[in-house]
């Protein structure tokens, strides 16, 4: 695998760097988990999608750049190394986005993409039900065929920032007599449409993280559908892989974290050197965050290669989900009780951050399919193990 960058990624590399130093916003943003901070990160992502650097992988016609997954790679590097706002549109831009390139039509692609990159339209995803959440084959919200409509009836719960979101994609079930993965649609719903009601679930922090969203005879046009009716399933395990591979947590992300960490270590060494596990920690999550940006690279050459991600998405999920929690455990162990703090709490400082990651990591090894199914999905489709 070589690893070095050619001319043409070296100036990207270098626009990016130099954009990013010139429009960071001078204060950080209030939380996307409030109306207030999802305002301010959709109004962040309109700067980003006027520069080009929204969604650069995708074609410029699309609202994108047109760049190679390297690229993206080296855009991510940048973008977490500057310490640049966390993106609020990942549900449509990094999971839906790449599905309607793979299934959608054509006027599909060319009325969602350009928005969706621009943010104008802000994504929830429906997936998880009271009864269907790991599950998704026990989905049991209805969409039944009336003309040119489907009239959906149902409930979707944990569905990421819907209370402020513009519109929901989702499988439900058109045929009624269906079972499991069988009869099943992939819908985009719009969130104002009648007969949508959305209650927000608040996290452990206090915010309006999440929403439960009930359907009561709501209309949606047949051209709303992302492949052929009862295909729901096979588009939505492409979008599942694309929440479990590369695309959802960059290894960015977690390089960023890493070297966060790191610098938290170095500031409060000797106390943390009271409990010799902690260097330790500290280490293996740096050798670990740098590890899985390599085999990202790998990953990247493999697929420009004509490779395919598969079930060895799985392994992605698991190992970045939990490298997130053992990182953000390795803090709150060098901060001891001072890591309980809030924002604005009068010792907290500037360390509160890692409470609410550690918070928001506890949920990693479960939403994007939790890792014991993901394990299952290892053992069956990669190990050839018996069910």
């Amino acid at each position: 695998m070589d690893l070095a960058y050619t001319p043409k990624q070296q100036a990207f590399r270098a626009e990016v760097r130099a954009w990013l130093a010139d429009n960071l916003p001078r204060e950080p943003l209030a939380s996307y988990d409030t109306r207030e901070g999802f305002e301010q990160h959709r109004e962040w992502e309109s700067r980003l999608f006027d520069a080009r650097l929204s969604m650069v992988m995708w074609p410029a016609e699309l609202g994108g750049r047109g760049c190679d997954l390297t690229e993206w790679l080296i855009f991510e590097e940048e973008y977490y190394g500057a310490g640049a706002p966390m993106r609020v549109n990942q549900n449509g831009q990094l999971l839906l986005g790449p599905t309607l390139m793979e299934f959608g039509t054509e006027e599909q692609k060319k009325r969602f993409l350009p928005r969706m990159a621009a943010s104008a339209d802000m994504w929830a995803q429906g997936w998880s039900e009271p009864n269907a959440g790991s599950d998704m084959a026990a989905i049991t919200s209805k969409a039944i065929r009336d003309g040119d409509h489907y009239v959906l009836n149902g409930q979707k719960t944990w569905s990421t920032r819907a209370i402020f979101a513009d519109w929901l994609f989702g499988l439900f079930r058109s045929d009624p007599g269906s079972s499991r993965h069988h009869g099943l649609s992939f819908l985009l719903v719009p969130l104002d449409a009648p007969g949508v009601t959305i209650r927000p679930i608040k996290a452990l922090n206090g915010k309006d993280a999440f929403a439960e969203v009930f359907f009561d005879d709501v209309r949606v046009p047949v051209d709303n559908r992302i492949g052929a009716e009862g295909q729901g399933w096979h588009v939505a395990m492409a979008t599942a892989g694309f929440e479990r591979g590369l695309l959802l947590r960059s290894p960015a992300r977690f390089q960023y974290t890493a070297r966060k960490l790191v610098e938290l270590y170095r500031a409060n060494q000797a106390s943390a050197d009271r409990d010799p596990s902690i260097r330790e920690a500290v280490c293996e999550a740096w050798m670990a965050a740098e590890a899985y940006a390599l085999s990202a690279y790998h990953t990247v050459g493999r697929l420009a290669r004509g490779a395919r991600i598969g079930a060895e998405s799985s392994t992605n999920k698991i190992f970045w989900s939990e490298l997130d929690l053992r990182m953000h455990e390795t803090a709150m162990r060098i901060l001891g009780a001072r890591g309980e703090l809030l924002a604005g709490a009068p010792e907290s400082g500037d360390d509160h951050g890692w409470l609410e990651g550690f918070l928001f990591a506890q949920a990693g090894p479960i939403y994007a399919g939790t890792n014991e199914i993901q394990r299952n999905i290892i053992a069956e489709r990669m190990l050839g193990l018996p069910k």
